[in-house]
């Protein structure tokens, strides 16, 4: 049978010291595939590019000319690897395990479009990687009692924090976007990933598109993969664009009333959080009541130039 031939598309800025273990995890990653490296960079001011050449030296490098953000540099990749048989939307700070790729695409069917893999952080512990959709009542158990502890009832859960849950393959609302396959059907019935979030929420728009056009996403946990993740929970101007792409994508989704408890909500959560002398929450209070902030579009400058 013939190797399914998969684009992995990565995305990078300012990513030079990530890309030697990327590069050294494809081979037993990819095992059982054709596979091309596709590399968009979104201006970096290290040295990404010139590593990406010196390791991967048959990748297809794409220099965007500008941070546009990662749904911009995903755009890129995709085009830039041309016809595949499925996509592997992959963040730079993303290992593959052995056989992870083949995995994967196995997994593809009619019905479904996107796969993901169990994702490892750095401890080699399970990442809460699978989510359910946004919901009112999601926003104010997680407001109320904390998105962990709610994790476990799905009614008032987005995050799956149910360990017994990961043990198996099993459909997800979406998922975690650090590595993402997308079959070729998905790709072409979704078009381009929304660039208008730059940052934060564009995974979440696409999985919950695809759904909408008849494709689920699948949690694999036969596929595994490390993802030593970012630092958005940590970062006051990161997890300010996060809580305000969250709001913005349920706004877009869901309509003005629905989208007006989410917001109120989710003002509530970082309320409650800031109190307790948190500087992320401060900030993220401060754009959500800001009516500047909301009619900014997000760019670079959200972030003062973090990886996108």
């Amino acid at each position: 049978m013939t190797a399914p031939r998969i684009g992995i598309c990565v995305v990078t800025y300012n990513s030079a010291d990530l890309i030697e273990d990327l590069v050294a995890s494809l081979a037993a990653g990819g095992d059982g595939t054709e596979w091309t490296l596709v590399v968009a960079d979104n201006a970096s001011s290290d040295d990404t590019v010139a590593t990406v050449r010196r390791l991967a030296p048959s990748a297809i490098v794409i220099e965007t000319g500008a941070n546009l953000g990662y749904a911009a540099g995903v755009n890129a990749a995709i085009r830039g690897a041309g016809d595949q048989d499925a996509y592997l939307i992959l963040n730079a700070d993303v290992r593959l395990t052995a056989g992870c790729m083949a995995t994967l695409y196995a997994s593809l069917s009619d019905t479904v479009g996107i796969v993901v893999p169990r994702l490892l952080d750095a401890k080699n512990e399970t990442i809460w990687s699978m989510r359910r959709e946004p919901t009112v009542l999601r926003a104010w158990a997680d407001a109320v009692a904390g998105a962990e502890r709610v994790g476990r009832v799905p009614a008032l859960g987005e995050i799956v924090t149910d360990p017994a849950l990961y043990d198996s393959a099993r459909p997800t609302d979406w998922a975690e976007g650090s590595t993402q396959l997308i079959g070729r059907a998905c790709a072409r019935a979704c078009g381009d990933w929304d660039e208008s979030y730059f940052l934060y929420s564009e995974e979440t728009e696409y999985d919950l598109r695809a759904r909408d056009n008849g494709f689920l996403t699948l949690y694999q946990p036969a596929a595994v993969a490390v993802h030593l993740e970012g630092g958005s929970a940590g970062s006051p101007r990161q997890w300010s664009l996060l809580v305000m792409n969250r709001v913005r994508l349920f706004a877009r989704r869901r309509g003005p009333v629905a989208a007006s408890a989410f917001w109120l909500a989710t003002v509530g959560r970082e309320a409650s959080r800031a109190m307790l002398g948190k500087a992320t929450s401060r900030a993220a209070l401060r754009d959500l009541v800001s009516r500047r902030r909301w009619r900014e579009r997000p760019g670079p400058e959200w972030l003062g130039g973090v990886r996108a």
